[in-house]
């Protein structure tokens, strides 16, 4: 199956596919009919499987459906429905979309920034008594448009999907994803998690990223599985859910977990009641405190994974037992080949460490009119990824840090992720990210912020006292600060590059 098409065509029954609160569950049928009802409706408006369309929509059932079903006749580009005037400006000039779809009486901006930008409107509209995920599609324009002719089949090679980089460091570039490369995906999760018709997932991550799309949303699909869309993260119905639905796993990056696991305490019958099979991490670093934690309160594996939007999500993964798992460890290649090279584009050896490199059908085939990415992302067929890292003798991938994040404090590389480790070995720290801020004489030096648990107090004094034993001297932070909360990205990571300056620690 190398089509999202296939794969609904394949699994065309009355089995549940999509569940959401107090609505008719959305079958695998349900699913074909909607693909189907979406194709007529592109065809009378013009719309064809080269084009894009734009989705912003919240996170729940219809934007899943609409996401699939836009994905098996053009090519999706869903979009963070909070984005402000501008970052829609910036986004569909890049995208340039044939049309977008919105929910029915939204005012979001995005709205009249598309209709002065001459892009199509079809408006969404649902019914909350309907199965979830069964939409009803409109065009704002109620001029007649000359239907085509004949809408032309889908192939793996057709772009699927249109996703933009972060943009931490620099303009946001342009991700195309295939047929190909998501199916292909898809495949490597079914495969490494041992997903099947019986498993169903809680569904908790922004359905406008990679890790919602391909893990949680497709890797339930080409399994045959169920997923609960959540109308977004909340950790304070997480419980609710997970005892409504008796999901068999989830998968979430680090901040959503230690967020449900401030709550476990208080839902210890829910979790005795509702085993999970496994739960997964993704899309950031796990500590190895975080991990322990969560496989203790929860009785099951934690399986972290290694992901990136341009490789379809999935690069490497930990196994499910009885195969081994490590933690601080991101697990063996799941799917691409992984290696690393050093600066010189030479392939390295066990232990060596330098840029962690992929190829495979999951991996794009490179960034929309942008040469000098290209140029400088592909080489001799690896794509470079940006972070570091090294293999040890058992063939676990140890990440080391993102490249751009490596602290050079006087000639010394220091990794984040070391610094975070260590602090987050003190039995009163929730969360904490380190980073870079300047320094005169060494360049850059360390700070950390931290986020203590509830009720529990420290002092910078007495984390620097507590990490003489762990760290090298040269490696303590020279600064750190204490929030209530560590600034997060759109998709619930904790941001590390700017927050020197975001904390006014950049001068």
């Amino acid at each position: 199956m190398q089509t999202i098409p296939e794969i609904v065509d394949y699994f065309n029954d009355n089995k549940t596919y999509i569940k959401a609160e107090n609505r008719p569950v959305f079958t695998f049928a349900d699913l074909k009919k909607q693909i189907i009802s979406t194709k007529i409706f592109f065809q009378n408006h013009q719309v064809k499987k080269n084009d894009t369309v734009a989705i912003i929509l919240q996170n729940g059932p219809e934007m899943a459906s609409s996401f699939i079903a836009t994905a098996s006749n053009c090519c999706a580009a869903p979009l963070n429905p909070n984005y402000t005037s501008s970052e829609f400006s910036f986004f569909l000039n890049d995208l340039k979309p044939k049309a977008l779809i919105v929910e029915k009486g939204s005012n979001s901006p995005v709205i009249e920034i598309a209709s002065n930008n001459n892009i199509k409107i079809f408006w969404l509209d649902f019914d909350n008594s309907d199965p979830a995920g069964k939409f009803n599609i409109e065009s704002a324009d109620k001029d007649k448009n000359k239907p085509i002719d004949k809408y032309e089949d889908i192939l793996p090679e057709d772009n699927a999907l249109i996703l933009h980089t972060s943009g931490t460091t620099s303009k946001p570039k342009m991700v195309p994803l295939s047929h190909l490369n998501l199916c292909t995906s898809a495949k490597n999760i079914v495969q490494t998690l041992s997903l099947n018709r019986n498993d169903s997932c809680i569904n908790v991550m922004p359905l406008f990223h990679i890790h919602g799309i391909a893990c949680l949303l497709l890797a339930s699909l080409y399994s045959g599985g169920s997923i609960f869309t959540s109308p977004g993260f909340n950790a304070l119905k997480f419980f609710m859910w997970v005892k409504v639905f008796s999901p068999t796993w989830y998968s979430a990056v680090p901040a959503m977990h230690q967020a449900i696991m401030s709550r476990a305490n208080k839902n210890i019958d829910i979790i005795k009641n509702n085993k999970f099979r496994f739960i997964r991490s993704s899309s950031a670093p796990l500590s190895t405190t975080t991990m322990k934690e969560i496989e203790q309160a929860f009785n099951c594996p934690v399986i972290e994974s290694y992901g990136m939007t341009e490789a379809s999500h999935q690069m490497t993964s930990n196994h499910l037992p009885p195969g081994k798992r490590k933690s601080s460890k991101v697990g063996f290649a799941a799917g691409p080949s992984v290696s690393i090279m050093d600066k010189h584009n030479k392939i390295l050896n066990i232990g060596k460490t330098g840029e962690i490199v992929i190829k495979g059908k999951n991996v794009t085939t490179g960034y929309i009119n942008n040469s000098k990415a290209n140029k400088e992302s592909f080489i001799k067929g690896w794509f470079r990824t940006g972070d570091e890292g090294f293999f040890d003798d058992e063939g676990f991938l140890k990440i080391t840090g993102r490249i751009k994040e490596i602290i050079n404090k006087g000639g010394e590389k220091i990794s984040p992720l070391e610094i975070d480790d260590a602090i987050m070995k003190h039995k009163s720290v929730f969360q904490v990210v380190s980073f870079s801020i300047p320094h005169k004489k060494l360049g850059e030096d360390i700070a950390s912020a931290v986020v203590l648990k509830e009720n529990h107090n420290l002092t910078e004094k007495e984390i620097k006292l507590f990490l003489g034993d762990k760290l090298a001297t040269f490696k303590i932070p020279k600064k750190i600060v204490f929030l209530q909360e560590i600034p997060k990205g759109n998709t619930g990571k904790l941001q590390r590059i700017g927050l020197a300056k975001t904390l006014g620690l950049d001068k």
